[in-house]
C-alpha cells in the first residue's frame, strides 16, 4: 500500500498533469498485485497521469497477469489489449473512463480498442467490448491493424494515431507475432512495447526471426530520434535477481522485477537478437530479459 507521503505525491502529480513517480525512482508508486497474499482484486490500476492508466490483471485469475493500457485524449480513448481468459477488464475501464468523463464534466467519449498483437491473453476481452456503445474493437490480423491505423506500407512505415491533443506514434513490430505493434507516447515519454520487449521470456518463432530483426532495427532507429523515458511492456516475468525468471506458469511472483525497463534496453535486445538462434529451446540470457527462440509457428 502506499505511503502517506506516496500517496500525497501522487496527488499532486496526478493534479499537475505530471507522471507519476515514487521515492524509489519507479512510475507506480504502489507495488503491483503479483499473487504472494491469499486474496488480491482481480485488477489493479495505476495511473501515470490524469489521462493514462496502467491495468493488471492478477495472476489469481491467469497466469499470463498482462498488463493494459488505457489512454485518453480530447477526441477519443486507446484502450492497448483487453487481457487474458478468466479476466473481467470491461468493468474496470468503464469504471475508469466513467471517472474521467465526470472529471471532465463530460457526458462521453469513443473507445478505440486495440491489441499490442493478437495472441490470446491479450484478446480474450474483447467480446465485451465489441457490444459497448461508442466502441469500436480493431481486428486481430496485420492486414486490419495496417488498415484502421492508415499503415500503407506495413511493417516499414509508422503512423499517427491522434486521441485529440494527443498524437501517438503507431510501429509495427512483426516478429513475436504478425500483428505486433508498439505505441509511442511523446506526452508521456514512454513506448508500450507489448510482447517484444518485457522484463521476461521474450519469444521468437525462429521461422520468424528475421522479421523480429527487421523490427528491433526500424524501432533502434526510430528511438535515437526520440525520447523514452521508459518501455512498458505487457507482462513481467523476471525476479529482481540479474537473468533469473520464474518457472512458467508460476502462480505468484515475490520479489518481481519492475514493469519498466529504460530505453537501452532497446538497444540490448537488437545486439542480442543479432546472434544466432536458429535452435529453438536454447534461451539467450540477459538481465533484464531473456530471448527464447521457439519451434517455427504460422503465427
Amino acid at each position: 500500500m502506499w505511503t502517506r507521503i506516496a500517496r500525497a505525491a501522487a496527488a499532486v502529480a496526478m493534479l499537475s498533469g505530471v507522471p507519476v513517480a515514487s521515492a524509489q525512482g519507479t512510475l507506480f508508486p504502489e507495488r503491483w498485485i503479483d499473487g504472494t497474499l491469499p486474496q488480491e482484486p482481480e485488477t489493479q490500476v495505476q495511473a501515470l497521469d490524469e489521462d493514462s492508466f496502467v491495468i493488471r490483471q492478477s495472476i489469481k485469475t491467469n497466469f499470463e497477469a498482462p498488463f493494459l493500457y488505457l489512454l485518453f485524449g480530447q477526441d477519443k480513448a486507446l484502450l492497448l489489449d483487453t487481457g487474458a481468459e478468466g479476466g473481467r477488464i470491461r468493468p474496470v475501464v468503464d469504471r475508469l473512463v466513467a471517472q474521467w468523463l465526470a472529471a471532465k464534466g463530460r457526458a462521453d467519449i469513443p473507445l478505440v480498442v486495440a491489441h499490442s498483437h493478437s495472441h490470446g491473453d491479450h484478446v480474450a476481452g474483447d467480446e465485451a467490448f465489441r457490444e459497448r456503445p461508442n466502441s469500436i474493437v480493431v481486428g486481430h490480423g496485420a492486414e486490419d491493424v495496417a488498415r484502421f491505423f492508415g499503415i500503407k506500407n506495413w511493417p516499414q512505415d509508422l503512423a499517427h494515431f491522434d486521441l485529440g491533443g494527443r498524437n501517438l506514434t503507431i510501429i509495427p513490430t512483426p516478429g513475436h507475432q504478425a500483428a505486433a505493434i508498439m505505441i509511442y507516447d511523446p506526452r508521456l515519454k514512454i513506448l508500450f512495447s507489448g510482447d517484444t520487449l518485457y522484463p521476461g521470456r521474450l519469444y521468437v518463432p525462429v521461422n520468424f526471426l528475421a522479421d523480429n530483426r527487421a523490427s528491433l532495427n526500424r524501432l533502434a532507429a526510430f528511438a535515437t530520434g526520440h525520447p523514452i523515458r521508459a518501455v512498458l511492456g505487457a507482462h513481467v516475468e523476471m525476479t529482481q535477481t540479474p537473468g533469473r525468471d520464474y518457472p512458467h506458469e508460476a502462480t505468484s511472483h515475490p520479489d518481481e522485477h519492475r514493469l519498466e525497463l529504460p530505453k537501452h534496453s532497446i538497444a540490448q535486445l537488437q545486439k542480442g537478437l543479432t546472434a544466432s538462434l536458429d535452435i529453438p529451446e536454447q534461451p539467450q540470457v540477459h538481465d533484464d530479459f531473456i530471448i527464447y527462440p521457439v519451434a517455427p509457428r504460422r503465427d
